[in-house]
């Protein structure tokens, strides 16, 4: 991990660490003795002055801010992340995260791909099998997206063939002749695992909107509102076109029969109130733990939550904080940073990107 460090700092960043602060990342339900060990090598080996490890899904939900208004900023939340391994269902109460009601679903952008594969492999006979990894990610990147009826688009598939198919042109990287797919049901076949887990996974039935809906039932009751009002999308495999609309619809339609189950075993003496389902997706979608931790990095209460250099010499890396020192109060004060704004790791990263 030192040697990683090292390398990012001084071959790619060529950043000295001694004059900046360091904001870092950790995944759901990280260990404390991982961000210990952390902690010593950035303080003993780098000499940092200021470290903070923030939560994924607490970045995830800043990055939501950016297609939010003021008054709707807040770290309270359920954060959807899926990239290629695994997705993760984690839900946050005003920047703390809900621990024990966090979820994992088998299903993410590998499996999506060789879902793709197979079905290619038992139609298709041109594609070189040494690519056909390949040629199965670059369709499910290219022409993919979620559908709303999986029977309709059959049928709309069926009717009119010559519109909604496509074609993927490749080349054989071994013989350099030019190869041709036709890519028809694949298109909405690949991301519909996702709502249809069991067309590739036997073992795994659930569909991710009752994940979701599960996962905020399992949450104390007083958040639950606020939890379904923000449902924030994160992660590659979270970009396919309409993803997000029909997670909120399915969500909703989950919600409003429990609301309406409710109301008949109560005989009709109890009208529950509707809940407002909202799944927010903006363009940052992909990268947004990185978009988000280059906003709250670029904030002047970053500085004040840090863990400094001095404060570690004193109380070692037990004291290092385990969760977000920033409120939802100081959230609404944020001003979009223009990218490399501040004096951070984060926005340095950016200048290295962009």
């Amino acid at each position: 991990m030192e040697r990683f460090f090292e390398q990012c700092m001084f071959k790619y960043l060529r950043a000295e660490p001694e004059d900046h602060y360091f904001l870092l990342t950790e995944p759901p339900l990280n260990t404390p003795e991982n961000r210990e060990y952390t902690a010593e090598i950035m303080f003993e080996s780098f000499n940092v002055p200021g470290l903070y490890i923030a939560v994924q899904a607490v970045l995830a939900l800043a990055a939501s801010w950016k297609s939010r208004s003021l008054d709707e900023r807040t770290l309270t939340g359920i954060v959807v992340d899926s990239g290629d391994g695994v997705t993760h269902v984690i839900p946050v109460a005003e920047g703390y995260v809900i621990g024990s009601c966090i979820k994992h679903i088998p299903i993410a952008g590998r499996n999506i791909t060789y879902f793709i594969q197979s079905l290619l492999r038992e139609r298709e006979i041109g594609i070189p099998p040494e690519q056909s990894l390949e040629t199965a990610k670059a369709i499910k990147e290219r022409y993919s997206y979620i559908c709303p009826d999986i029977a309709k688009e059959f049928a709309k598939y069926d009717a009119d063939p010559a519109k909604w198919m496509r074609k993927y042109d490749g080349v054989n990287t071994i013989t350099k002749q030019p190869f041709s797919v036709d890519v028809g049901y694949e298109r909405f076949l690949g991301p519909e695992i996702f709502f249809h887990p069991e067309f590739s996974n036997p073992d795994f039935t659930t569909p991710i909107s009752e994940i979701v809906d599960t996962v905020i039932q399992n949450c104390p009751i007083d958040v639950r509102r606020p939890l379904y009002h923000n449902i924030v999308l994160s992660g590659g495999s979270t970009m396919f076109r309409d993803f997000g609309r029909r997670l909120q619809r399915d969500i909703k339609r989950v919600v409003d029969a429990r609301l309406k189950l409710s109301e008949v075993l109560s005989g009709g003496y109890i009208t529950p109130k509707p809940i407002d389902v909202q799944v927010i997706t903006h363009n940052m979608q992909r990268y947004a733990v990185w978009f988000g931790g280059s906003m709250l990095a670029s904030t002047p209460e970053f500085f004040e939550v840090c863990h400094t250099k001095a404060a570690y010499e004193e109380y070692g890396p037990q004291h290092l904080p385990s969760q977000p020192g920033i409120r939802n109060d100081d959230v609404r004060n944020v001003t979009l940073p223009n990218t490399g704004s501040c004096n951070c790791l984060f926005c340095l990263l950016s200048l290295s990107i962009y």
